[in-house]
């Protein structure tokens, strides 16, 4: 049990056998939370991760924090001094990105379906709304002249392709999200004769890619999609949001993403975005690929059971907390998370154990026949990369569970 299941327990520190976070062997963390299960963020690997990205990409790019990929208020204001910006997808999310005393100027708002009271809030604050419709539009326009204030907008486009190799299809066919790239110009004339300001573009293909060459492929439709589009704008563009779709691994014969390439091929572009576009902002909106790897969910063993032969190590968590390593977010095919026995970490007996929450469903699985270290009640279970799309993305009501804490550590 020495050798590390995966990638992702590289990223911790081990100390006589524990897993630390922070610098905080887990026992002792888990007594600091007072509880368990729980979520724990690495503040220090955060920002190594933002330092990671600035090495690679050009100093021209301005990198935003997806806050839906963890709204956890404290990992929202350590990012907000990290980062240039911060994209919401709520009217909740937005005012946890207001307390963190960031310009307004630099907080958009994308997202299907906002309602009549989000918009209000949005242009109350005057940071920037990516509209999704026309329809979305027009109550822009409407809520405005109620609030006598001037709407800042971009407009999110659907483009006419999608981010090859991607988990997530964002943009390319129908979608729900943005406005199909041909209907943009007409709805440019719309802005130019309406009492907003533009901002410029938001073009989102795809999410969680681990391959550079698709990304960059992407990001070079993007801009001459955007270069085509802002001959039709009504005036200056002052920011180009290309989107992200940079992925984190999370399963064996996963690859970490290679940034080089990427960050290569946006510096040859640089020249020609401000030749065409000047004074623009070229804007990289990630959220997994920030935080995803910085965080763990920690839950306690409670017993331990065998069924026909089968070792089941049953936890106080489970996808109430934590859906997708459930398998039970988006996979079509379920894998295992990697998963270590948290205070167990040096030597000692291996055994095939699955791992399951306390919930009365089968879907309940955590770990499916995976090699662990000889776990007993007590033990603290880890599951990895957990730091994106985790407690909020779950159905923590389900069967009324008490609920999972955060710490940023």
């Amino acid at each position: 049990m020495n050798k590390p299941i995966h990638a992702a327990t590289d990223q911790f520190a081990v100390a006589d056998g524990e897993l630390q976070v922070g610098g905080v062997p887990l026992t002792q963390l888990a007594a600091r939370v007072g509880q368990t299960p729980f979520y724990a963020y690495d503040r220090a690997l955060l920002t190594q991760r933002v330092a990671h990205l600035r090495k690679h990409l050009p100093d021209t790019v301005r990198l935003h924090y997806a806050m839906k990929a963890n709204p956890m208020p404290a990992v929202v204001q350590h990012m907000a001094g990290l980062v240039d910006g911060l994209d919401v997808a709520s009217g909740r999310e937005l005012r946890v990105a207001l307390d963190t005393g960031i310009a307004s100027s630099h907080v958009s708002f994308a997202g299907p379906g906002k309602s009549d009271a989000e918009l209000s809030q949005a242009i109350a604050s005057d940071i920037v709304i990516n509209v999704e419709s026309e329809g979305e539009f027009a109550r822009i326009v409407a809520a405005g002249e109620r609030l006598k204030r001037r709407p800042r907008v971009a407009l999110r486009v659907n483009p006419d392709f999608e981010l090859k190799a991607s988990s997530m299809k964002m943009g390319g066919g129908p979608k729900q999200f943005g406005i199909d790239a041909d209907r943009v110009p007409a709805l440019l004339a719309l802005i130019g004769r309406s009492k907003v300001t533009f901002d410029g573009f938001h073009v989102y293909s795809g999410s969680q890619n681990l391959r550079p060459e698709a990304i960059v492929e992407a990001q070079a439709k993007t801009l001459e999609l955007v270069y085509r589009l802002a001959e039709h704008a009504p005036g200056p563009i002052r920011k180009v949001n290309i989107g992200g779709g940079f992925g984190i691994p999370y399963f064996p014969g996963d690859q970490k993403l290679d940034l080089q390439p990427i960050g290569a091929a946006l510096a040859d572009r640089s020249a020609e975005f401000q030749k065409r576009l000047p004074g623009a902002d070229m804007v990289i909106e990630l959220g997994r690929y920030l935080v995803g790897e910085a965080g763990v969910y920690v839950s306690r063993v409670v017993d331990r059971k065998i069924s026909r032969g089968q070792v089941f190590l049953i936890i106080d968590g489970g996808l109430h907390h934590h859906l997708a390593a459930s398998g039970n977010f988006g996979q079509v095919i379920r894998k295992n998370y990697p998963v270590v026995v948290g205070n167990r970490m040096n030597g000692g007996s291996a055994e095939t154990a699955s791992v399951v929450g306390p919930l009365c469903t089968p879907l309940d699985l955590i770990a499916d026949k995976m090699e662990l270290a000889h776990a007993e009640v007590g033990d603290l279970i880890v599951v990895f990369q957990s730091g994106a799309y985790g407690l909020s993305a779950s159905p923590s009501a389900f069967l009324s569970h008490p609920e999972a804490v955060e710490v940023l550590v």
